[in-house]
């Protein structure tokens, strides 16, 4: 074998011994990447766990506290309750006596007072029975008393009757204040309309009556 040919063959060894050991290299290079974002990542979740952990440990504190303020009040409470108990007790004994003393003098009372009405009423009979019953009144005077009730003056409306006006077959009662004709001031009443204390119930051809409060109905003629 020639010297060159050798020298050849060395060096297309040691160009794959190169090649080889520079896969290699890379894959270890690849594969400590890969350690290195799992490890990151581990740490990460290590480190979430840790606060989580903290927040964990922070409200069980809190709840231990809590717990302990309640079984405090719970024995407060207890404590309170057996010293109000017999209190209450007491109370509302008490009470009861003042109730049955309440009807007691109030039944007493009562029957005094009832006593005391029927004798009244009594002797209002007794006076009644021995007083002499007045005579019978006679038609003269029955008569006279009849005439005797004044007859009510008749009143004056609150407005003025201007007249009849008939609107869709119907007829309307046309009045205005005292001392004005405007338009604006007229108002159409219907039978069961009511203007002020007046209401008027009838229309009749040449007058017309009206209900007025706490007095007799009052005829208004037509002009």
């Amino acid at each position: 074998m020639k010297a060159s040919t050798f020298q050849i063959l060395i060096i297309g060894l040691l160009c794959l011994a190169i090649a080889g050991l520079s896969g290699g290299l890379y894959n270890q290079y690849q594969r400590v990447a890969e350690l290195q974002s799992t490890n990151t990542l581990h740490l990460q979740t290590l480190d979430t766990l840790q606060r989580d952990s903290n927040a964990l440990k922070d409200t069980q504190e809190k709840l231990q506290y809590a717990l302990k303020d309640l079984k405090q009040m719970v024995n407060s409470g207890e404590q309170q309750a057996n010293t109000l108990d017999p209190m209450l007790d007491q109370w509302a004994q008490e009470i009861q006596e003042l109730r049955d003393g309440l009807a007691a003098r109030a039944t007493v009372v009562d029957l005094t007072a009832l006593r005391t009405r029927l004798e009244q009423v009594e002797q209002q009979l007794l006076d009644l029975r021995t007083q002499p019953s007045p005579p019978p009144p006679t038609p003269a005077a029955t008569r006279a008393k009849k005439t005797a009730r004044p007859k009510p003056a008749p009143l004056s409306p609150p407005f003025t009757v201007l007249g009849v006006e008939s609107r869709g077959g119907e007829r309307f009662l046309a009045v205005a204040p005292h001392n004005s004709r405007a338009l604006m001031d007229v108002r159409l009443l219907h039978s069961g309309e009511q203007l002020g204390t007046w209401q008027l119930k009838v229309l009749e051809p040449n007058s017309a009556i009206f209900a007025v409060a706490a007095q007799p109905d009052q005829t208004v003629h037509l002009p």
